[in-house]
């Protein structure tokens, strides 16, 4: 009954994510060939900017969509061939993610200032060593600690799409109180490390506790 739940779970989540990775799938690749359909406030005449944002975006999204499937421990059981080639290809691109995104704020910054680019680079930083972590422990063979990497890198890698989930909570429930625009209110604040940070927490708790 156990795999049965997580298995279920994980796909529910993945089913839920769906809508926001295909929306930053579109719009990353749209911006990649200049096809918005209007400027947007994340573009510049830098292109280095400009490409590092969207493929920080498109390749983020298929990150988000696709890390569930890789705790299904039927597919690592059944297949393991689809579990390394997979995991392979998300690591990549949560290389790719994490770069991206710190090359745009070290060539422009975030809108929200010192404390988002704070926040964000911190998230940037992590994302890129918990991938980095999880593939040398794969090829090591040492497949204790290639888990529990893999599982921090899981809960960074939904990190965009908790970031609007929040959001979407947040202002269901209180009408966008201690937000703004500029994203300098209190609970923006907040958020710029509450989409991550708390989940690493949590994961520390429970390797700890499991050892």
């Amino acid at each position: 009954m156990r795999p049965f739940l997580q298995t279920s779970s994980l796909v529910l989540l993945a089913l839920l994510i769906v809508p926001f990775a295909l929306y930053a799938i579109d719009f990353g690749q749209s911006g990649l060939r200049d096809a918005l359909p209007e400027p947007h406030y994340i573009q510049s005449e830098n292109t280095v900017a400009n490409v590092s944002v969207f493929v920080h975006m498109a390749t983020g999204a298929a990150i988000t969509a696709l890390v569930p499937f890789q705790l299904v421990p039927a597919i690592r059981r059944r297949w393991p061939a689809l579990h390394r080639w997979s995991g392979r290809l998300i690591i990549v691109a949560g290389v790719a993610t994490a770069v991206g995104g710190l090359v745009y704020i070290a060539l422009r910054g975030t809108i929200g200032g010192t404390p988002m680019d704070i926040g964000f680079s911190l998230y940037g930083v992590l994302l890129l060593g918990t991938a980095l972590q999880t593939i040398r422990h794969a090829r090591a063979g040492r497949f204790v600690d290639h888990n529990a990497w893999a599982l921090r890198f899981f809960w960074l890698a939904l990190g965009s799409w908790f970031y609007r989930v929040h959001y979407g909570l947040w202002y269901l429930a209180t009408d966008g109180l201690w937000s703004n625009p500029q994203f300098t209110g209190g609970f923006d604040l907040v958020q710029n490390f509450a989409f991550f940070l708390p989940y690493l927490l949590g994961v520390e708790i429970y390797l700890r506790r499991r050892r």
